[in-house]
């Protein structure tokens, strides 16, 4: 009894002691900085100031914090997708806080509409960059450590490794040594002999593609804060036949980073030639764009050559560096303005804004300066127009369009004079009338003024106050001018992080050993063993495929007569025909390559 339970209590130990072999030769294929943990005995004194910064640091560098800050980066950036950015469309977000005013305090406390600005936003991004960065510098050094060391020696039991086979051979040790060698450095390990060994190595790459991981994850970031601090990026809506200068004054509206510096404007100009939009005329896709595309003429540089392009959805015209983007499209009713003596004092096309999917538009027609009334007082004329480029017809239900092309266009007016409110010095909407100052022009019921016009028609105001005719129609298109410098550095980031973490994923770094030590018969025992990173079944398959090849070179040797007690082997541990202390079974070469080493 005492015996048995010595050989329990023996292969308990060996087994403790092989799975801390096992575990150590583990912590020696990875870079990760090793984390130090404290004794939790009763008599561990509390911790000092730096203790406490050692350990946050400790936490904040480590690839646990890592991935949370990176998750929550995302998750910061939801709100920014769903909500309307003040960055990015001021009247969008002023329109949200009126249409909800219970939720406009809270998101204003949360920064919901400055997400990327914010306080929360900039700390989660700050502590990331940190994260990074302390979790690369270690771990590059670590790594470059290890490129210029040679592996291991081999452990003193081959037996114990996860995957194992062994065989007899009549060649020589050191011939033995030299074909594994060979073998292993033609399967571009990194190999060389060690005593009565070869140690071989293999998957540097997955490392490699870990730091190239995160490091690309660190350029996107700077790319992405570059991008915020120098960028530009304004609006522009152009008429048919207009153009613009890329010049501050000429932008409907202009937003830029705190590092952006006006000079810096990419000298170029446009002219619209046509904007062409053709749409599907029938089935359930009525109405959606088949073609939508702005023609224009450009030219680079104060006296460049003009170019013809064209701006598509996606596609935008790049010039210089800044991108030029099709962003929107409407209508323009061309109108005349004449005052009481039928002379004109306003012609011009009037954008509208589009309101549905078959840009029905409303707007506002202003005529600010040169009219005077019946009395030859100076006064202005206010319209509220209200567009729809293909009408149903009469008595056919509300006047709203009924297709985007331009099929039955009808232009609806409402007449107003008095003051437009342009000289308060105030900032004003150019689409939309404000009317607390001015006086609704009647008619003959008493009631507003207001018409349907169709091309060519007019509405004459009463008393001689003069008229206005719809002319026609002319198509706007509207741009987005941008610079973004960071883009291309982001681009490339991402390349490299998806390239980098395929091969942390798909690339596994392993050890192989080879023994090769003449037995107490004279004959030649090789045993080799294989250690991965982390469990994989590719590896005793590889074992298998490296022993088929040096096989070739030291060929199986004869079976020997069977003895009742065949002793140790030469490195001291029990030899078996059927499974060994490890559980590894020790697999004739000549067998398959993908069984030469099962576990």
């Amino acid at each position: 009894m005492s015996k048995a339970n010595s050989t329990e209590t023996r292969q308990r130990e060996e087994e403790d002691e092989q799975g801390s072999a096992h575990g150590a030769a583990g912590e020696q294929l990875s870079t990760a900085p090793r984390e130090e943990r404290p004794d939790t005995g009763a008599g561990v004194p509390a911790m000092s100031v730096i203790g406490w910064v050692r350990w946050f640091w400790r936490q904040l560098t480590s690839m646990r914090v890592a991935l949370i800050l990176l998750f929550l980066l995302s998750l910061g950036a939801i709100p920014g997708s769903l909500i309307p950015q003040t960055s990015v469309d001021d009247m969008k977000v002023q329109a949200f806080k009126e249409q909800h005013t219970t939720l406009t305090p809270v998101y204003e406390a949360l920064q919901l509409f400055d997400v990327y600005s914010s306080v929360w936003f900039s700390a989660i991004y700050i502590l990331l960059f940190v994260s990074l960065i302390g979790c690369i510098v270690p771990r590059t050094g670590q790594f470059v450590g290890q490129l210029r060391s040679r592996p291991p020696g081999a452990p003193k039991r081959l037996t114990r490794l996860p995957a194992y086979t062994t065989w007899r051979t009549e060649a020589e040790p050191e011939e033995v040594r030299a074909a594994a060698l060979t073998v292993l450095r033609g399967r571009r390990f990194r190999g060389h002999e060690v005593g009565d060994a070869v140690a071989a190595e293999k998957g540097y790459l997955r490392e490699a593609g870990n730091l190239v991981f995160h490091i690309a994850l660190i350029v996107m970031l700077i790319a992405f804060a570059s991008g915020q601090l120098f960028k530009s990026e304004g609006g522009k809506l152009v008429v048919e036949g207009d153009g613009f200068s890329n010049t501050l004054t000429q932008y409907d509206d202009f937003k830029s980073g705190s590092l952006y510096d006006a000079d810096s404007l990419a000298p170029f100009s446009f002219v619209l030639d046509e904007f062409v939009g053709t749409y599907e005329k029938s089935g359930p896709q009525r109405g959606t764009p088949r073609t939508f595309e702005a023609r224009v003429t450009y030219a680079e540089g104060a006296d460049g050559a003009e170019r013809k392009g064209v701006i598509k959805v996606n596609e935008p015209l790049v010039v210089d560096g800044t991108k030029v983007y099709l962003i929107a499209h409407g209508y323009a009713p061309v109108v005349t303005v004449r005052d009481g003596k039928g002379k004109v004092v306003s012609k011009s096309a009037v954008p509208l804004l589009p309101i549905d999917n078959n840009i029905t538009s409303s707007g506002a027609i202003k005529v600010m300066d040169g009219y005077k009334d019946k009395d030859g007082k100076k006064t202005q004329l206010g319209f509220k127009a209200f567009f729809v480029p293909t009408f149903a017809g009469h008595g056919k239900g509300q006047m709203f369009s009924q297709f985007p092309a331009l099929d039955f266009p009808v232009l609806a007016l409402s007449a107003y004079q008095g003051s437009l409110g342009v000289d308060s010095g105030l900032a004003q909407n150019v689409y939309q009338l404000d009317t607390s100052k001015m006086k609704e022009f009647k008619d003959e019921d008493g009631e507003l003024l207001k018409k349907m016009l169709m091309p060519g028609e007019k509405l004459d105001l009463p008393d001689g106050a003069g008229s206005i005719t719809y002319e026609g129609t002319e198509e706007w298109a509207s741009f987005q001018i941008s610079q973004q410098p960071g883009n291309g550095w982001a681009l490339g980031g991402a390349i490299a992080a998806i390239a980098g973490l395929a091969g942390s994923l798909f690339i596994q770094r392993r050890r192989v050993w080879v023994r090769a030590v003449r037995g107490a018969d004279g004959v030649t025992v090789v045993e080799m063993a294989g250690l991965g990173r982390s469990e994989s079944a590719k590896l005793p398959e590889e074992l298998g495929d490296l022993s088929a090849a040096l096989v070739t070179t030291a060929p199986v040797a004869p079976a020997a007569p069977e003895k009742p007690d065949a002793g140790d082997t030469p490195d001291g541990s029990a030899a078996t025909d059927a499974t060994n202390e490890a559980g590894s079974r020790p697999v004739q070469p000549a067998e398959a390559p993908a069984e030469g080493a099962e576990k």
